[in-house]
């Protein structure tokens, strides 16, 4: 059984927490920190999880420690924590769930040689069970310790594993992409909305017809292409539609915003 550090019980973290207790992992292996006794003892309370504001004390013979934390504290915390993880008896996986920050940055900031790295990009859909955590692993990371990653993220949805040098252009779909649909979803119910449809009614049916198309998309096993096809009738309201939308330039601003988170991941490792 793996002995698991949660640093930083934020939003991600929680979700973090939340996936692998309902996934059957006992929750007295798990050690949070947070800054607040009252955010410790509403997690305790949740969850059953150990908790605590000593990152070291969490750390300590941790066999992964989670960094859920700002891309701007990892390399600190990892300067911070570097002695407790050297000297721990196990080999403790160091798992950053923060963007831009890099493997070499991590393994410098490490000061032990060989300390096994992980790089996630996660998202926030891994509050409910349905998140994609983007995966690179440093050099130093073992077969098993992979493998031990990887299960404990697939807790919270599934896990893609990628070269680092792909993870921005992979986390600029997964990590940013649920804005995107969010945004996609608030323009329909405005559009509902402005012609003539209750805000209520407008949202009911933009939300649910978003949770059916993602269903249907992880279910079916056809492309999106073909699925789009399949509801673009010769002549109908539809195709009428989806040619509206690529005149306006649909497709091309996804292109270009795919692109420019893709940018600002990478400035945020310099």
């Amino acid at each position: 059984m793996s002995n698991i550090a949660v640093i930083g019980a934020g939003n991600i973290g929680e979700a973090l927490i939340s996936g692998l207790v309902n996934s059957g992992v006992d929750p007295e292996t798990i050690t949070a920190t947070n800054r607040t006794p009252q955010r410790s003892e509403e997690l305790n309370r949740r969850y059953g999880v150990n908790t605590t504001d000593d990152n070291e004390a969490a750390t300590t013979n941790a066999d992964v420690c989670f960094l859920c934390v700002k891309p701007y504290a990892v390399t600190d915390l990892i300067e911070e924590l570097s002695e407790t993880i050297a000297s721990n008896e196990t080999a403790t996986v160091v798992v950053s769930m923060a963007a831009g920050v890099t493997l070499g940055a991590m393994t410098e900031a490490a000061q032990s040689a060989g300390t096994p790295i992980v790089r996630v990009m996660p998202n926030t859909p891994m509050q409910v069970g349905k998140g994609i955590s983007v995966v690179a692993f440093g050099k130093y990371v073992d077969e098993d310790q992979q493998e031990l990653v990887t299960e404990l993220l697939g807790a919270c949805g599934k896990v893609a594993v990628v070269p680092e040098s792909l993870i921005d252009a992979a986390a600029a779909l997964s990590g940013s992409g649920p804005a995107y649909y969010f945004l996609l979803t608030e323009a329909l119910v405005d559009a509902g909305v402005q012609m003539g449809l209750p805000r209520e009614t407008a949202m009911l049916l933009a939300t649910g017809t978003a949770e059916g198309a993602g269903a249907m998309l992880a279910r079916s096993g056809k492309p999106p292409a073909d699925l789009r096809a399949d509801v673009c009738s010769p002549a109908g309201t539809t195709v009428q539609a989806v040619r509206e939308l690529e005149e306006s330039g649909m497709r091309g601003a996804f292109y270009r915003a795919v692109e420019a988170a893709t940018n600002r991941a990478a400035e945020l490792g310099e």
